[in-house]
C-alpha cells in the first residue's frame, strides 16, 4: 500500500526565491517494522521556469512527533540536479533497511535539496518545517517482532561496528557461513546488503546461495561498497519444515593485512526474507 503526501505549499513569505520543484515521497508498505527493507519512491517534479546551477545533495531525515531525529537517507540523486530539466518529473527509488531505533509509532520525513561545500538551500514547494526543510512523507514504524527473525548460524566471524557510526554493523562470512529463519512456507523475496574485495581476486569471487544442498542463487561478489542484492525464493525451495538454513558458499577467501588470521569471505551488512 503507497502513501504518498505529495504535498503543495508555499516557502515562507520572506522567501523571494522561486520553488524549483515539488516533491514527493512514497513507501512500498505504510507500517515498516525495525530491521525490515522498504523501498522509497522519491519524486521531484521540476518547475516550469526552473534553472538549477549545479549538483545538490539529497538531505532525508526522519524523526518521531516530538522533532528528534531518527536516521538519515541523504544522498545524491541517479540524476545529478544539474540535469534536471525545467518541466520534467524526476523519480527514482532507493531500498534501505529501519535501523534499529528505541521508537515504534508514526514518523515523519523531511526532506530538502543543498549543497555541501555552502550549505545553501533550495526552496522546494511543499510544507516547510524549517529553514527550507520540508515534510513529504508520515509512515508507522512497528516493532521487529513483525520480521521473520533470521540470524547466523555457523560459519560467521564477530560482528564489526564503524567506531564513527555505530548502527553501522557487518560481519564477514567464512568460505561458508549459514543463516536461520522460520520458514514462511510461501514464496519469499531475500534481501542481501553486501560488500567484497573483488581488487584481491581473479577470477572474481562466486557467491553461491543453497538451501537444502541445492543452489537457489548464484553471484560474482564484485561489489566494492554495500550494495543490495534480492533473491525470489519459491516456496519450493524453501521446502516444508519450519526452520531454513540458508548456506551462503563463497568460492574462495582471503586473509587480511597486519597479521589478521581471519580467512574472510563476503562482508554482509543486512539480511532479511520478505513473504510475498
Amino acid at each position: 500500500m503507497l502513501i504518498a503526501l505529495a504535498l503543495a505549499g508555499c516557502s515562507r513569505k520572506s522567501d523571494n526565491e522561486p520553488a524549483v520543484a515539488t516533491p514527493s515521497l512514497s513507501f512500498n508498505k505504510d507500517r515498516v517494522p525495525i530491521g525490515s527493507a522498504v523501498t522509497l519512491t522519491y519524486k521531484f517534479a521540476v518547475a516550469a521556469n526552473a534553472t538549477i546551477d549545479k549538483d545538490y545533495w539529497v538531505f532525508v531525515h526522519v524523526l518521531d512527533p516530538e522533532g528528534e531525529q531518527m536516521w538519515t537517507d541523504d544522498h545524491q540523486p541517479p540524476v545529478p540536479t544539474s540535469k534536471w530539466k525545467a518541466g520534467e518529473t524526476v523519480e527514482y527509488t532507493r531500498t534501505i533497511f529501519v535501523p534499529n531505533y528505541p521508537y515504534i509509532g508514526e514518523a515523519v520525513v523531511r526532506l530538502g535539496l543543498y549543497d555541501p561545500p555552502s550549505g545553501r538551500r533550495l526552496v522546494l514547494n511543499a510544507p516547510e518545517a524549517s529553514r527550507r526543510e520540508y515534510i513529504v512523507s508520515k509512515f508507522q514504524i512497528l516493532a521487529s517482532a513483525e520480521n521473520i527473525f533470521m540470524y547466523p548460524d555457523s560459519g560467521w566471524h564477530p560482528i564489526e561496528s564503524d567506531p564513527k557510526n555505530p548502527q553501522n554493523e557487518w560481519q564477514w562470512t567464512k568460505k561458508t557461513a549459514t543463516l536461520k529463519f522460520k520458514n514462511p512456507k510461501k514464496d519469499a523475496t531475500l534481501y542481501l546488503q553486501y560488500d567484497a574485495r573483488p581488487d584481491l581476486f581473479t577470477p572474481t569471487q562466486e557467491v553461491t546461495l543453497r538451501i537444502a544442498d541445492q543452489p537457489v542463487a548464484q553471484f560474482p561478489a564484485d561489489a566494492k561498497g554495500p550494495t543490495l542484492k534480492t533473491f525470489p525464493l519459491t516456496a519450493a525451495q524453501l521446502g516444508s519444515s519450519d526452520m531454513v538454513d540458508l548456506v551462503i558458499d563463497v568460492s574462495q577467501t582471503f586473509k587480511p593485512a597486519s597479521g589478521d588470521p581471519r580467512e574472510l569471505g563476503i562482508r554482509v551488512f543486512h539480511t532479511y526474507i520478505e513473504p510475498k
